[in-house]
């Protein structure tokens, strides 16, 4: 098979959460263990941090990955959803792994995966591990990919572990309350392994003590103990939060040794190091145009806060958002000066965007519609003055399009 052949077959055959939704959220850890065990439990040959959390768990992986490589560590960096190739979710140094990798690692298991009928998202944490293995990386930074107790990366036993916060997102599969989405990422706390909060929520901070607790793990909120802030890329207001917990994560990190000039330099060449794209990306400047991945309220709303800081004469938004967004709390947040311009991500749970227009508009927004997000884009970007500003966002989705 060729790369793009073996993609196809990943992507057709085997449920994947960003098609599917909470189908193809598989509810068990048997699946990963028994491929792991399968591959000679390749995850217990580096050492590992592990981040879950409802925003910013992205940014998170990518600054430690940068500040480890920095100090001359080895990295694995493992984060989903990619944006433009699969490969993104797979990297050391911040280079993806090789296409060939991929297409062996698939064809030489695929009797395996299919007897097993293995979701898309446990073949490639098993595909990320044993490359971290095979490359005997020093340490791997590991991201969860959904919630955090029953996710496929839950296998680790990593060295501390980083949540940023809890938001309102995944309801369908995750809960309906903040304390049961605490609950489903605070999965990732293990027995006796220091674990650190980015942000300290009054409402769920209590929860987060008890649990740790009771698995004797100790805890420090970020915001408690971090009050430095670094110069970086990323530009979102929101990193300042991101920044702490990372921070925190590396002061409680045993038996590495990063120095503070390490740290300045990895926050500073995040993007350099790592390839991170979509956070407050700045893609042009006349007209201002950003993209950023925020796809919840609790994002949004800080994205928005942003925006409505920047100098501009006319606001332009870009938006497709998936099915399972709440848009009773996102669509309250939009502007009511801007123009919209809308569509429906290339995805199949993809929302309609007829129906995101007619909720739109009964929150009086100005809409219009059209059949790809990439001609979305190109309207605005065509009717935009030089000191207009143009966001990219809703969904990952949406802005892997136009990038």
């Amino acid at each position: 098979m060729t790369y793009q052949e073996t993609l196809d077959w990943m992507f057709a055959q085997l449920p994947m959460y960003q098609h599917k939704g909470p189908k193809a959220f598989n509810g068990k850890l048997d699946n990963i263990r028994e491929l792991s065990q399968y591959l000679g439990d390749p995850h217990k040959q580096f050492k590992s941090i592990h981040i879950a959390g409802t925003n910013g768990k992205g940014s998170s992986s990518h600054m430690l990955a940068s500040v480890l490589q920095e100090a001359g560590y080895k990295t694995g960096l493992y984060t989903s959803p990619h944006l433009k190739d699969f490969r993104e979710r797979i990297r050391i140094d911040g280079k993806p792994v090789e296409q060939a990798f991929v297409i062996d690692f698939i064809q030489k298991h695929r009797d395996f995966f299919e007897a097993r009928k293995m979701s898309f998202f446990e073949m490639t944490v098993g595909m990320a591990f044993q490359y971290f293995a095979e490359n005997q990386v020093d340490i791997g930074v590991i991201e969860v990919g959904l919630g955090g107790r029953l996710d496929a990366t839950n296998i680790i036993e990593p060295e501390i572990s980083l949540i940023t916060n809890i938001g309102m997102d995944h309801t369908d599969t995750l809960g309906n309350s903040l304390e049961q989405i605490t609950r489903e990422k605070a999965g990732i706390i293990k027995a006796g392994i220091p674990v650190v909060i980015s942000e300290k929520q009054p409402e769920i901070a209590g929860l987060f003590e008890e649990i740790a607790a009771n698995r004797n793990a100790p805890i420090v909120f970020a915001e408690d103990i971090v009050n430095a802030s670094y110069e970086t890329p990323l530009l979102g207001n929101y990193q300042l939060k991101n920044i702490r917990g990372v921070v925190a994560t590396l002061n409680g990190l045993n038996g590495l040794e990063i120095s503070e000039n390490a740290i300045k330099q990895g926050m500073l060449n995040v993007v350099k190091n790592t390839g991170l794209m979509g956070r407050w990306q700045l893609l042009q400047t006349a007209p201002k145009v950003v993209a950023d991945t925020a796809h919840n309220s609790e994002g949004l709303a800080i994205v928005l806060e942003q925006i409505q800081q920047q100098p501009y004469e006319k606001l332009r938004l870009v938006l497709g958002f998936v099915e399972d967004k709440n848009l009773e709390q996102i669509l309250p947040l939009l502007p009511k000066d801007a123009i919209y311009y809308i569509s429906r991500p290339d995805i199949r749970r993809g929302l309609s965007a007829a129906v995101l227009r007619e909720k739109m508009q009964d929150y009086g927004l100005k809409v219009r519609e059209f059949s790809s997000i990439s001609t979305a884009f190109d309207t605005a970007l065509s009717e935009a003055g030089e000191k207009d500003f143009i966001f990219v966002g809703g969904s990952t989705f949406t802005v892997a399009e136009v990038l």
